[in-house]
């Protein structure tokens, strides 16, 4: 088979033939159809996380069809739709996994770090790792709601808000322009944050009800100006862009942080004692996280905005996410 492997920490993309992978008892080999390329995809270029094994293919974003299954795997069958996302499976015995908090085992794996990744026609994944993806979604756009998609979706339906509550999404960019169609399919009044108004239009057309350009308004004023926010989604990496909109959330408000500044944020507490306020992160989820989200993509017609590029061209694709130059989301296609 194909596949794309980082050599060594820092090294370039290498496309290689290697042998197809069988599965162990446990495991479930899928033939891949589609992997997104996301920013966490520099943890295996550069190196960033411990413990990795190189040489390793990236790719937590990977929908195909079951290949193969081990000897002791009964709930998937060959030919079942799958997806694999961050989440690559965990102990199932550590004080977490005892209590069903799987998202939070000590010894989890993440596909495409502790195991190769979907940057290939072919990978092979613990069997708690795999979703069913539905039959309505494509593959290529199915792909990135494994690790976008399910970030937003999860952090927004574990939130206080309801239906009709302010929720803003800050950042209009890969997560942000599926966090707006889930916050609108969720029935919020929804407002997109974004530097400029070169996104604005676009924005609006995926459901925000308003956009304010964060060069011109100050966010927080323009927040409190509708009312204040019960929620703000921070999907844009920048500790100054989450700051700025601490001063907006309304009573029991909370900035819900999703994408991860190399900075550390600096929080005004008086602020927050004045709202009942917080700041908090979220991680992805499970296996059972993405295919709720799967699912309900397909049910109301959530899909990103995707380009394509073959397997050959991971590293172009790659180099044009860390840019900003795709809209919104790159996708492999082997």
């Amino acid at each position: 088979m194909r596949a794309v492997q980082v050599p060594e920490a820092g090294g370039e993309f290498d496309v290689v033939e290697t042998a197809v992978p069988d599965p162990d008892a446990d495991e479930v080999r899928v033939a891949v159809d589609a992997c997104g390329v996301c920013h966490s995809d520099a943890m295996a270029k550069e190196g960033l996380a411990p413990g990795i094994d190189y040489p390793r293919v990236p790719g937590h974003e990977v929908v195909g069809r079951v290949d193969a299954v081990g000897d002791d795997v009964t709930e998937w069958s060959e030919g079942d739709r799958v997806g694999v996302g961050w989440h690559g499976g965990h102990c199932f015995t550590c004080e977490a996994c005892r209590r069903g908090d799987f998202i939070n085992c000590e010894n989890a794996d993440v596909t495409g770090l502790d195991f190769d990744g979907g940057y290939a026609e072919y990978t092979v994944a613990p069997r708690e790792a795999l979703a069913a993806v539905p039959d309505g979604l494509d593959a290529t756009d199915a792909a990135p709601l494994l690790c976008a998609g399910i970030t937003t979706y999860n952090a927004l339906r574990n939130s206080d808000a309801r239906p009709g509550d302010l929720v803003a999404v800050q950042g209009v960019g890969g997560l942000g322009h599926l966090g707006i169609q889930y916050a609108r399919e969720a029935g919020f009044e929804v407002v997109a944050l974004s530097r400029g108004t070169d996104k604005k239009e676009r924005a609006l057309d995926l459901g925000a009800d308003h956009y304010v350009d964060t060069e011109s308004e100050d966010a927080a004023a323009a927040l409190q100006e509708l009312g204040g926010a019960r929620v703000v989604l921070a999907t844009a990496p920048s500790a100054d862009a989450i700051e700025s909109v601490v001063g907006g959330l309304g009573t029991d408000g909370e900035v819900v942080a999703v994408g991860i500044p190399p900075e550390t944020v600096g929080v005004d507490v008086n602020t927050l004692v004045g709202t009942r306020g917080s700041v908090s992160g979220w991680a992805s989820g499970t296996a059972r996280d993405s295919q709720d989200t799967l699912e309900f993509s397909a049910l109301r017609d959530v899909t990103p905005e995707i380009e394509t590029f073959d397997l050959a061209d991971a590293s172009d694709a790659y180099e044009r996410m860390l840019a900003s130059e795709v809209r919104f989301r790159a996708v492999l296609t082997p």
